[in-house]
C-alpha cells in the first residue's frame, strides 16, 4: 500500500504542458478579451492542436484516450495560470462525455474528433427559466414528425452559444410534459431555422457570454437524438457528473491563481519595520487556511474523477457534488482573503482581483446551487428525509 497520494507521472507531465501553455496568455490576456468583447479563441484552438481539450475522450475517435481526472486537471491548470476556458466544462466535458457513452457509433464517428480538436465547440442547454434547479418542470418539448423532431421551448443561462457551432438540448418527448423527467437529447445546430438567442447582461465580465434561447419549431433529423428517448436520468448524468468535477477544478484553479498573487503580495510589501506583511499571523493565517482548504476540495475532485472514470456513477456523483460544493466555498474564500491581502490595491483593474470576487461567486451558485447539493447529500449521503 502507497503511504502518499500521488498522480500519475503522464498527469502530471501533463500539468507542467498545459501550465506553460496557458502561461503564455495569462490573466492578462482573458481580462483584455473580456473588456474588449473578444474571445479566448486563439488559446482555445492551441489547446486543441496539443490534444489538451480531448484528452478525456476515447483514443478510437480522436481522443486522448485518458479519463476525466486528465481534463479536470488541464482546466485546473489553465485557471490556475489565470486563463480559465469556461466552456472545457461543456464541450469536451458534458457533450463529449454524453456522446462517447450514450452516442450512436455514427454519432461518436462525426462528433468526437471534432470536439476532441476544438474545431467544434458544443454548448449545452439544460436550464430553464420556471424550472430552475427543479430539472423535472423542464417543458422544452420534442415531438416526432416522419423522421424529424420538432423542438420547441426556451433556455436560460446558456454559455457560449455565440461560440459554438452545435447545443446539446435537454428536452422531453411531447407525450412527456408531465410527471418524471425523462430526458431527450438532441444536438441542435445553432444555425438552425428557428432557433435564436439574446445575450444576458452579466456583472461578471468573462469572454464567455450567457443567453437566453429560443427553439420555436426548430427540426433536426432523426440522428440527432442523443440516446435512447426513453433512456432515463443516466443518459443526462453521464455529462452532469463530469460537469460538477469540472467547476470544482476550474474553482479550485482560480483558487490557486488568487492565492499565489496573495502570497507574493505579502511577500514583498513592507508597512512596519521593513518586515514584509506576510510576517504577521493577521495575514499568515488566512492564507495558511485558504491553503489547507483548497487541498481539501483537490482532493475531493480528484477522488470524484477517479469514481467517474472506475464506471461507479453514484459514488462519482455523491463525490462529484461534494467537490463542487467544497471547490465553490474554497475558491470564494480564497478571492476575498487575497483582495483583503492588497488592501485598496486588491480593488483595482491592475492587479486583477475584483473581478475574479464576482467569477468565483459563480461556483457557488452553477451548475447546481450549493444548497442543493446540502440537500443531495443531506438525502443520500447521510440518508435524512428527503427536505423539498
Amino acid at each position: 500500500m502507497s503511504t502518499m497520494f500521488t498522480e500519475p507521472e503522464e498527469r502530471v507531465a501533463l500539468r507542467e504542458a498545459v501550465r506553460k501553455l496557458a502561461g503564455t496568455y495569462g490573466r492578462e490576456y482573458v481580462e483584455k478579451q473580456a473588456r474588449e468583447g473578444g474571445k479566448t479563441t486563439e488559446l482555445w484552438n492551441e489547446m486543441g492542436r496539443n490534444g489538451f481539450l480531448g484528452v478525456n475522450l476515447p483514443e478510437e475517435y480522436g481522443g486522448g484516450g485518458g479519463g476525466m481526472g486528465d481534463l479536470a486537471a488541464v482546466l485546473e491548470e489553465a485557471a490556475a495560470a489565470g486563463a480559465p476556458l469556461l466552456m472545457m466544462v461543456v464541450s469536451p466535458a458534458i457533450v463529449g462525455s454524453i456522446i462517447a457513452r450514450c452516442g450512436t457509433e455514427e454519432q461518436k464517428k462525426h462528433w468526437i474528433p471534432q470536439i476532441a480538436s476544438g474545431e467544434v465547440t458544443a454548448a449545452f442547454g439544460i436550464t430553464e427559466a420556471d424550472a430552475g434547479s427543479n430539472a423535472h418542470n423542464i417543458t422544452t418539448t420534442a415531438s416526432r414528425d416522419g423522421d424529424e423532431w420538432v423542438i420547441n421551448g426556451q433556455k436560460t443561462f446558456i454559455s457560449g452559444v455565440d461560440e459554438a457551432q452545435v447545443i446539446l438540448i435537454v428536452s422531453r418527448t411531447e407525450d412527456a410534459k408531465t410527471g418524471k423527467l425523462k430526458p431527450a437529447l438532441f444536438m441542435v445546430p445553432t444555425d438552425a431555422p428557428g432557433f435564436s438567442k439574446q445575450v444576458i447582461p452579466m456583472a461578471w465580465k468573462a469572454p464567455e457570454k450567457q443567453f437566453t434561447l429560443f427553439l420555436d419549431n426548430v427540426r433536426v433529423p432523426a440522428d440527432a437524438l442523443v440516446g435512447d428517448e426513453d433512456g432515463g436520468l443516466w443518459q443526462l448524468f453521464a455529462g452532469l457528473n463530469p460537469e460538477r468535477i469540472m467547476g470544482a477544478a476550474m474553482s479550485c484553479g482560480l483558487g490557486r491563481y488568487a492565492l499565489e498573487k496573495a502570497v507574493t503580495y505579502a511577500k514583498e510589501r513592507s508597512v512596519w519595520k521593513d518586515a514584509p506583511i506576510g510576517a504577521h499571523q493577521g495575514i499568515q493565517h488566512p492564507l495558511a487556511k485558504a491553503k489547507i482548504e483548497l487541498e481539501q476540495a483537490r482532493l475531493l475532485w480528484q477522488k470524484a474523477a477517479a469514481l467517474y472514470d472506475a464506471g461507479d456513477d453514484f459514488g462519482a456523483g455523491e463525490y462529484a457534488n461534494m467537490a463542487k460544493y467544497a471547490g465553490g466555498e474554497v475558491s470564494c474564500t480564497i478571492t476575498d482573503v487575497a483582495v483583503h491581502t492588497h488592501g485598496g490595491n486588491g480593488m483595482t483593474e491592475e492587479y486583477g482581483l475584483a473581478n475574479l470576487l464576482v467569477a468565483a461567486r459563480l461556483g457557488r451558485i452553477a451548475p447546481v446551487s450549493r444548497e442543493m447539493i446540502l440537500n443531495f447529500v443531506a438525502m443520500h449521503s447521510l440518508g435524512l428525509p428527503k427536505s423539498y
